[in-house]
C-alpha cells in the first residue's frame, strides 16, 4: 500500500450521493480528481471502493448503524485512491429522506481535516484495527466506547473536539 497522501484545499468539499445501499449516484469533480477514478468508475460502484485498509472497521459499523437509524453522522476516514495512495477527509453524511420518512439515499459532503485532528484520530485508529485484529469488531468498539466513557464525551463530542 502506497504511503502517498494527496490533500486537497481546506476550502474545497469532495461531494457524493449514494443509494440507500451505498451505491455512488452522484461525484462531484473534486471527487474524482482526488480518487483517481472517473465518474464512469465511480458510478454505481458501492462507495467502499474506496475503503482503505487502515480503517477499522467499528467506525463504518457505527456510520451506517447511525445513518440507518435516520441520524446524521460526522467521522473522520481515511480513503484510499485507485492507484492506493490516501487521503483523509472530515465526513458529513446525512440520510434523505421522501415525503414519508422513507430513506431514499445518502448525502455526504466531505473536507479536509486539520493535521492536529489527524495526529489523534491516526493513532486511535490503529488502535482500534489492532483490537478487531485481535479479538473482533466488538473489541474495537468496546475500546472506544471506554475511551469516550473516561473522557465523558458522546462519539460526537470527540469528533467536533478534535
Amino acid at each position: 500500500m502506497s504511503q502517498k497522501e494527496i490533500t486537497f484545499n481546506e476550502n474545497e468539499f469532495i461531494i457524493s450521493k449514494t443509494d440507500s445501499k451505498g451505491i455512488i449516484t452522484y461525484c462531484n469533480e473534486l471527487f474524482t480528481e482526488i480518487s483517481g477514478y472517473t465518474e464512469d468508475e465511480l458510478f454505481l460502484k458501492p462507495h467502499s471502493i474506496l475503503r482503505h485498509p487502515d480503517m477499522p472497521k467499528f467506525i463504518f459499523q457505527y456510520l451506517w448503524d447511525e445513518l440507518r437509524a435516520g441520524r446524521e453522522v460526522f467521522a473522520y476516514v481515511k480513503n484510499k485512491t485507485k492507484n492506493n495512495d490516501f487521503y483523509w477527509v472530515l465526513a458529513f453524511v446525512t440520510p434523505s429522506l421522501d415525503n414519508n420518512g422513507n430513506l431514499i439515499e445518502y448525502f455526504s459532503v466531505r473536507r479536509k481535516p486539520t493535521q492536529e485532528a489527524i495526529a489523534i484520530i491516526e493513532p486511535l485508529y490503529k488502535q482500534l484495527l489492532h483490537e478487531e485484529k485481535k479479538a473482533g469488531i466488538n473489541a474495537s468498539k468496546l475500546y472506544l466506547t471506554n475511551l469516550l466513557n473516561t473522557q465523558g464525551v458522546s462519539y460526537e463530542q470527540f469528533i467536533f473536539s478534535v
